[in-house]
């Protein structure tokens, strides 16, 4: 008679076998996140510590220059903002104001001045900081179109114009670069954010903790099975004889 697939000799050493290969696999992909993420983190700060440069002398490779500080002179235009959901500031909720931008060299883009608490409810629009008009220089950090978050966003006010407008793409809506700005100070005082936009965690995470933990598993499964194999053989030797 075929025995149980549970009850084979293999069985448990096989199951065993399946488990710490499913360890040691996450234990690697959190080691590499890890790694990843440490690489992501010592790209950032280099490129924040690296001197600010004219906007358009690094935009010619955007991927390779964000989180740089740039300068730029232009204009804002009060009339094209739009606010973007679930920004925090200290635990409260709000949004990010962007606010079109164009430079004096013609180009187009959008600029985050910061962020502002929400108002009385999701539809009532919160009051903005005011925009100066005219000609002004700007200090900003160069952002990648990717890096701008998804989701809806707010339409604020403009001359007799009101309402939401759901789910508006703020770079390619209204023609701009393939790139945004997080201001960080201006010509005018109006332009230094009394929130600015932060730097993401710098933080590596709890990636290399993981993977060590998992590791950790994998040798518990070892010795596991070490125990039922030792606890086997015991018990096959202390069964009775059958009399005959």
């Amino acid at each position: 008679m075929t025995k149980p697939v549970e009850t084979h000799p293999y069985f448990k050493s096989f199951v065993a076998l399946v488990l710490i290969a499913g360890c040691l696999w996450a234990s690697q992909w959190q080691f590499h996140r890890g790694e990843d993420r440490k690489a992501r983190n010592d790209l950032i700060e280099l490129r924040i510590s690296q001197s600010e440069s004219a906007l358009e002398l690094v935009t010619g490779d955007v991927n390779a220059n964000e989180w740089r500080t740039v300068t730029a002179s232009g204009e804002f235009d009060p009339t094209n903002q739009i606010l973007l959901r679930n920004r925090y500031f200290e635990g409260k909720y709000g949004y990010g104001v962007l606010t079109r931008f164009t430079s004096d060299q013609g180009k187009v883009m959008w600029v985050d001045r910061g962020w502002v608490q929400a108002g009385a409810s999701a539809t009532v629009v919160p009051p903005t900081p005011e925009v100066p008009g005219g000609m002004v220089s700007i200090r900003a950090r160069l952002r990648l179109d990717s890096s701008l978050p998804s989701g809806s966003f707010f339409a604020l006010p403009g001359a007799g114009e009101s309402g939401l407008v759901s789910r508006l793409n703020a770079q390619s809506g209204l023609d701009s670069e393939n790139y945004y700005l997080d201001l960080i100070s201006g010509s005018d005082p109006l332009l230094v954010p009394k929130a600015p936009a932060e730097v993401p965690s710098l933080s590596d995470g709890p990636h290399l903790a993981y993977a060590v933990q998992w590791a950790l598993f994998a040798a518990l499964i070892v010795y596991g099975r070490y125990l039922i194999r030792k606890m086997d053989l015991t018990s096959s030797e202390v069964l009775p004889t059958k009399e005959v």
